[in-house]
């Protein structure tokens, strides 16, 4: 097993890594003494396979445990889903030493987290994740929230768990597209921060399928991809300044999920996308090299990603997606773009006209 921790000046916390460690949920969260009542938020799907071991080991802990399941997709990941997860903690008299547990991907992390942040102004929160994606970054840091009909989570808190608890055997459950999702941000982390992370990528002759990975290189990529997300945030919780390099793609990216209504593209791809086209434009603003590019480009394919959009959007529209980003600041477009296999930096001096150009 290993255990990663999470330096926070307030709200530290461990993420919890090992096969088989789902049954040993309850046991966890009795040594972190919250309160006996636990709500686990869960989609049909995740809960068919993983949901009666994760309740059975919270009962068998003396937790009163009460289920909640939101349908699957970013569709559901609105206010009205919020509300519905409010009543249940209403009627069920949840109380500020309950706990919300997330049991799925992002989409669910990302909604029982702000659920617990709001409720009551701050319930206990445990993220159980069972995507890669969720595994490598959406559980980790402490960023919650929904989605906005004119843009993708624009509402929402900072809010740290309590405990992140990753058990890789659930990934075998895992569809093939949702693995690929995962290692988007998985090449993303080598791009950003860690160098022989992406070495080690590139040495791998599949990455597009989990099976075709040895078990030394799968524990490799979930290690190091959640040491690279704690190294960021321990530095910037709150998204002050380093932080913003965990964008790198998502720039474009969130703009081509809100675009094709959250449905054609899934998350990962979407990214996938936003980075090929932040490395183009790091190209022509010369901060790396067109090899270096290439060699993120290869990657993303080697991975099963797409690199350019399948959808015919306008670049006009794409540009007034991008100007209501949350990442915007003083009206100017902030971009993530590298300088280095292992290095980017933040600017906003990325013009509409280089974005058009970009966008073809």
């Amino acid at each position: 097993m290993q255990t990663i921790s999470v330096n926070l000046p307030q709200n530290s916390y461990q993420i919890a890594i090992a096969p088989g460690i789902l049954s040993e949920v309850g046991n966890y969260l009795s040594e972190l003494k919250l309160g006996q009542k636990i709500l686990v938020i869960s989609n049909p799907e995740i809960f068919d396979f993983w949901g009666d071991l994760v309740v059975n080991a919270l009962e068998n802990s003396g937790f009163t445990v009460f289920t909640h399941l939101i349908p699957a997709g970013e569709s559901h990941k609105q206010l009205e889903s919020i509300s519905h997860i409010y009543d249940l903690a209403l009627e069920k008299h949840l109380e500020r030493n309950s706990t919300f547990l997330a049991l799925g991907g992002g989409v669910i992390g990302d909604m029982t987290g702000f659920a617990a942040a709001t409720w009551l102004r701050g319930v206990n929160f445990v993220q159980v994740p069972t995507t890669l994606l969720a595994m490598v970054d959406a559980s980790i840091g402490g960023k919650t929230g929904v989605n906005h009909p004119q843009g993708k989570n624009l509402i929402g808190a900072f809010y740290q768990p309590r405990l992140v608890l990753i058990d890789t055997i659930v990934l075998k459950t895992l569809p093939s597209r949702e693995w690929r999702a995962g290692m988007a941000e998985v090449i993303k982390y080598g791009v950003i921060w860690d160098c022989e992370l992406f070495s080690q990528l590139e040495a791998s002759a599949q990455l597009s399928q989990m099976s075709a990975l040895t078990p030394e290189l799968l524990e490799t990529i979930i290690s190091r991809s959640c040491q690279a997300k704690v190294d960021v945030v321990s530095q910037d919780e709150k998204e002050a300044g380093l932080r913003a390099i965990l964008n790198y793609g998502h720039t474009i990216g969130h703009a081509l999920e809100s675009l094709t209504g959250y449905n054609s593209l899934n998350h990962g791809e979407a990214v996938a996308i936003g980075m090929v086209m932040a490395g183009e434009i790091a190209v022509k603003l010369q901060l790396w090299s067109s090899g270096e590019s290439q060699r993120q480009h290869s990657l993303i394919l080697k991975a099963g990603l797409p690199t350019q959009m399948r959808e015919n959007l306008a670049p006009e529209d794409i540009l007034t997606c991008l100007q209501s980003d949350k990442k915007v600041k003083d009206g100017r477009i902030r971009f993530v773009l590298p300088k280095a296999i292992g290095e980017a930096i933040i600017s906003d001096q990325v013009s509409s006209a280089l974005i058009r150009e970009i966008l073809g």
